[in-house]
């Protein structure tokens, strides 16, 4: 579940965590690192666990219209199948899932009023209504979860609720996003254990992040080298410190991951500096980055292999 992307902002981040941290050392940065990645795995769950809490609200709906003294024909056929649904259920009988929920003590980090209030706004929505008192199979249990998941990421509670409790809920927002939408598209039918199939895979995180990160420690004063006849009339002291070290990681992209296209290195790192740099940076990296890219092919120092790809 982890992309390219979101590892060399990971990496970044943590290369620019070491140039402003004196006391920060590049042997402390592989265990930080692999910390993030769980903690990406860990907001996933969390998000996931966070729509089963509020679909179980759908119970203390049934119980409150059960009460009325005076119930309505719409009170009489409210059911709670947002959360008594094959799909939940599975979830919720997950015995792997639950003893995560219990050894990360997710349930005292989501305050139940909070759940209440995105469950109650959605039950007003029309979509909702329609998904209650309409006959549903499982193609009808699945929309209604996505609605209610869109519904959610719409919501300041629910916004407020996840940046609260994980600093990396805006970074890793889009990824864990998907990845809540592909559980809810694959149930129900699956094995108990298969949210273990969504940690990030170690060719991702370890084979290119983490080596990624190591090079670019390791190389930094042969990658400097390699970069200041490029910047001209730029003084790489008066770079900006993020387009400094994203020009650095993006080289050593280029020399050392051979499976990887030098125009996809160059894109990847122009759509990173637009979200963390300023905003002339896309440019500013697009022309150094090219310009390297240009003088290493000329020189052969950049090899690449695999099917349709150039050095």
């Amino acid at each position: 579940m982890l992309s390219r992307r979101i590892v060399r902002v990971k990496v970044m981040q943590l290369l620019y965590n070491l140039q402003a941290d004196k006391e920060l050392k590049a042997s402390d940065l592989q265990g930080i690192y692999r910390k993030g990645v769980d903690q990406t795995y860990d907001l996933f769950l969390f998000t996931l666990y966070v729509v089963l809490k509020t679909t179980r609200i759908a119970l203390e709906e049934e119980e409150r219209r059960k009460a009325k003294l005076l119930p309505k024909d719409e009170d009489r056929d409210f059911t709670p199948k947002l959360y008594q649904n094959p799909l939940i259920q599975e979830l919720e009988n997950s015995e792997h899932f639950t003893a995560i929920i219990e050894k990360k003590n997710f349930a005292a980090l989501v305050d139940g009023d909070l759940v209440r209030q995105i469950y109650r706004k959605f039950a007003k929505e029309e979509v909702y209504r329609e998904y209650v008192y309409s006959d549903s199979g499982d193609k009808e249990h699945r929309k209604a979860l996505l609605d209610l998941f869109r519904f959610m990421r719409k919501s300041e509670v629910f916004e407020e609720l996840l940046e609260s409790n994980f600093s990396n809920w805006e970074d890793d927002k889009s990824l864990v996003i998907g990845a809540v939408k592909k559980v809810v598209k694959a149930l129900p039918g699956q094995p108990d254990d298969f949210l273990k199939s969504h940690y990030p895979d170690e060719e991702t995180w370890k084979d290119f992040g983490e080596r990624l990160m190591k090079l670019t420690i390791e190389e930094d004063s042969e990658l400097r080298k390699t970069i200041n006849p490029a910047l001209k009339n730029w003084d790489e002291d008066r770079l900006n410190t993020v387009d400094n070290i994203l020009i650095k990681m993006a080289l050593c992209e280029m020399l050392h991951f051979p499976t990887i296209p030098t125009t996809v290195t160059i894109n990847e790192y122009m759509e990173v500096s637009k979200d963390y740099s300023t905003a002339r940076s896309k440019d500013f990296l697009n022309g150094i980055l090219d310009k390297l890219a240009g003088d290493l092919r000329e020189k052969g120092m950049i090899k690449k292999k695999g099917r349709g790809l150039k050095d």
